[in-house]
């Protein structure tokens, strides 16, 4: 067999750390960190540039964060009492409500990529958490063997995330119970402007 045909597309190593960074977006938005999570967000640092200097601020506010703090926070963000603070999902933010004409387009274009929702998460696949992950898993091939093409995840985040994230992770920066989720939100915000400007100057 000619083992060259079997060979996935390189990664670059700017592209790897796009899919870090969204992967971790999407583990600190799926659920309150726990003790392992917020050493690792502590031992991050960061460089002199906004995402750097947002890093670093997320590092500071997890080493002074316990566990308990953490789900407290989240709990008042995302779940409270019926609805927490802030309601995460591409629909509501798109339309004002949930389950809408967003999430059907999705989920449509999710088919067409062959990726599907795991049994056992019950969120709808318009969360910010699942489409941060989805996002990741196009940048490195998880959902097909190959990376998506550069045009693949530009389409994706023009349609699905472009067009509210930055909102949202404004929205968290602001929000009266953010704290550790603050500097998740300032992190989130700065990230999204660096990839519009990086998809705008692509090839079309």
């Amino acid at each position: 067999m000619d083992t060259a045909t079997t060979q996935t597309p390189e990664i670059s190593e700017e592209d790897r750390l796009r899919a870090d960074f969204y992967n971790f977006l999407g583990l600190v938005l799926a659920g309150p960190p726990d003790q392992g999570l917020l050493d690792q967000i502590a031992g991050l640092s960061g460089d002199d540039t906004d995402l750097g200097q947002a890093v670093g601020a997320m590092a500071r506010v997890a080493g002074v964060t316990g566990p308990a703090a953490a789900e407290r926070e989240y709990n008042a963000l995302f779940v409270g009492l019926g609805r927490g603070e802030l309601l995460p999902y591409a629909s509501y933010y798109l339309t004002g409500f949930l389950n809408e004409k967003p999430l059907a387009q999705l989920r449509q274009d999710m088919a067409a990529q062959g990726i599907t929702r795991a049994r056992a998460v019950h969120e709808p696949e318009d969360n910010i958490a699942s489409l941060m992950e989805v996002m990741a898993g196009l940048i490195v091939g998880r959902f097909g063997g190959a990376p998506a093409p550069q045009d693949v995840q530009k389409t994706f985040w023009n349609r699905h995330i472009g067009p509210w994230a930055g909102h949202f992770y404004s929205d968290l920066e602001a929000a009266e119970a953010s704290v550790l989720y603050a500097s998740v939100g300032t992190a989130g915000r700065v990230f999204m402007e660096i990839e519009r400007e990086a998809f705008r100057m692509s090839a079309a």
